[in-house]
């Protein structure tokens, strides 16, 4: 046992680096004194890109690979799995699940698989874009024929059937606790009806599924009385599109869930619509609920909880705390007591705004932390226009001209109103990283904006209203050039000490060449993906749409180094000492594209000491 501790402490085994997403190594080689000698010590390409011209939709890389027994396992947008040799990026094999390429969908994307043994067996699991669950041998890289039906089960089953295949499908790993492979879902959330956003367990010999939990409760269940009348039927998301937490020691899941459908429009859905947007504790061998918290009651503005939470210990009065620490597209921070559920600071419900839609009726007030204090910007005043340059201030003064600026959770109207945050946060998927040697969460955010407003459907479509961008072009509150209409910074990497609630430091995330060449300091930029912390006292991310790939000093938040990547970094890295070389790589996926990028790449790229 000790021995698989100390190999798995030199690896990579699941997408965050343990099953408890801490994104934190004990690896130190790679230090304050000699990160500037980084170099790209190999680059593999996976083949698989995509920028819409030859398939509808667009990809992003956002990978995290994994390292377990000396082999690296990276999943594709395609939904492929490919194993490498980790010290030099040469393929060992591939497998690909062949799904239908010509679907329509948001993204080709996958951000990783998980990997289960039970000693004799080993396997990669893969959850695919088009709704279907693999168990891989690690030896063949073919499926293994005793699971499910010809080594994958069919996820669509009892939850999607009657859907479109575009509908329903795992864009993240599955969850792995003993032998139950826990999946969440990636669901329709534009439409009150749809594909269940159901959690359930499977076997993870056979497929056979062993639990389901109802996202939204059914009569008789806890949490039904918060949806009216009959709108729980049928309804759509509610699903954990995010990764799944696991605590091994306690046997407990924690499931990130989204808001129900639709995302602006609650009018056929009156009441708190429980389980959306809330973090649910589970028995990971049963299913059953342990607790839960809500963190946006009847969710008007798709702040849905995108992050995976991350396992840590605290400190009060003196003694270690296991907790659960969620961050949110809002801003807030939520910390509780991993086995109660009991928040471990204070969290306040605040009256917020009305909704002047008719039908609407918004939630009278929404969970607030007293602490940490909100990492990201959570309202804009008129006289915070951008002053970047000329141009972009009269284009987005345009833009602003009768624009509702409210609070956070004011509910959108008739009107154009400013959103604060946008959909994507916040922080993202990408979550925070945890230092347990010194309690601190580091969580990279934007200051993005959404200007949006609702409208009249047509009579007899499912909902009254729907919600359109108000820009010209689309409906982020933005320059051209994709500069945020307020005064910078847009971007930061903050340190939250946990024991404390507070900050230690914010560093400034991302740099515009364009305003760099003109003499503006860096400003900041629009990320998606995550950071690792390391024992070397370092914090690594790209993420920035920039194509930049950074290392900070987790004390102090000083960039200690920066490179260039194909294109930007919007995933998460990870590290592991090879076993032959005995070096520590650095590996990231550098795919593009996104929301914020038009350059894609399909560029896994690994640095390490010379």
């Amino acid at each position: 046992m000790i021995l698989a501790t100390c190999a798995q402490a030199q690896e990579w085994p699941a997408y965050g680096g343990d099953p408890g997403n801490t994104k934190y190594s004990a690896i130190k080689q790679i230090n304050h004194a000699n990160v500037t000698q980084l170099k790209v010590a190999w680059t593999y390409h996976t083949g698989d890109i995509s920028d819409g011209s030859k398939y509808p939709v667009r990809s992003t890389f956002e990978g995290t690979p994994l390292v377990v027994d000396g082999v690296m396992y990276v999943t594709t947008p395609f939904s492929r799995v490919i194993a490498l040799d980790p010290e030099t990026g040469k393929q060992l094999w591939a497998f690909d699940p062949k799904i239908e390429m010509d679907t329509p969908r948001n993204l080709f994307i996958s951000r990783g698989a998980a990997y289960w043994s039970d000693g004799a067996k080993k396997r990669i699991m893969l959850g695919t874009l088009d709704g279907r669950l693999f168990s891989i041998d690690v030896q063949t890289g073919r499926p293994d024929a005793a699971f499910g039906a010809g080594g994958a089960v069919d996820l669509r089953a009892g939850v999607a059937e009657q859907y479109r295949e575009r509908e329903y499908g795992m864009t993240s790993p599955p969850a792995v606790y003993k032998n139950v492979i826990i999946c969440g879902s990636l669901t329709a959330d534009g439409t009150p009806q749809g594909p269940l956003g159901d959690v359930r367990g499977f076997d993870a010999r056979t497929g056979k599924l062993l639990w389901t939990f109802h996202v939204v409760p059914r009569p008789g269940e806890f949490g039904h009385e918060t949806w009216e009348g009959e709108s729980w039927k049928d309804r759509a998301a509610a699903n954990a599109w995010s990764i799944l937490t696991v605590d091994t020691e306690r046997g407990i899941v924690f499931l990130p869930l989204t808001s129900p459908g639709t995302d602006f429009y609650g009018g056929d859905r009156k009441g708190m619509g429980l389980f959306g947007d809330s973090l649910v504790a589970l028995d990971a061998l049963t299913g059953k609920r342990l607790w839960h918290f809500q963190t946006v009651h009847h969710n008007l503005w798709d702040y849905d909880i995108p992050a995976p939470p991350n396992l840590v210990t605290v400190t009060r009065k003196g003694k270690p705390v296991a907790a659960v620490a969620q961050v949110t597209k809002t801003g807030f921070t939520f910390l509780f007591d991993r086995v109660s559920g009991k928040p471990l600071f204070d969290i306040v419900e605040k009256p917020v705004p009305a909704s002047e839609v008719p039908g609407e009726q918004a939630w009278p007030t929404q969970p607030v932390p007293v602490k940490p204090p909100p990492y990201a910007r959570q309202k804009m005043r008129a006289d915070e226009l951008t002053d970047v340059t000329p141009e972009s201030r009269a284009y987005c003064a345009k833009l602003m001209e009768g624009a509702v600026l409210g609070e956070i959770y004011t509910p959108i109207g008739l009107k154009p109103t400013v959103l604060f945050p946008d959909t994507n946060g916040g922080a993202n998927w990408g979550g925070a990283s945890w230092d347990p040697e010194t309690h601190t969460l580091y969580v990279n955010s934007m200051d993005v904006a959404m200007l949006l407003h609702m409208v009249n459907r047509p009579e007899g479509a499912q909902i009254p209203y729907r919600v359109m961008g108000s820009g010209s072009t689309n409906s982020r509150f933005w320059d051209p050039k994709l500069n945020p209409c307020q005064k910078p910074p847009w971007a930061f990497l903050t340190a939250i000490d946990l024991d404390k609630g507070e900050f230690r430091w914010r560093s400034v995330l991302g740099v515009v060449d364009e305003l760099i060449a003109e003499g503006i300091p860096p400003t900041g930029a629009p990320n998606l993906g995550g950071s690792i912390v390391t024992a070397g006292g370092l914090v690594f991310i790209g993420a920035t749409n920039d194509s930049r790939f950074r290392a900070f000093d987790k004390d102090t938040g000083k960039e200690l180094w920066v490179t260039k990547l194909p294109a930007s970094g919007h995933a998460t890295p990870m590290t592991f000492v090879g076993r032959m070389s005995g070096k520590q790589y650095i590996v990231i996926a550098a795919g593009g594209g996104n929301k914020y990028n038009k350059v894609y790449s399909d560029s896994l790229v690994a640095f390490s000491l010379p």
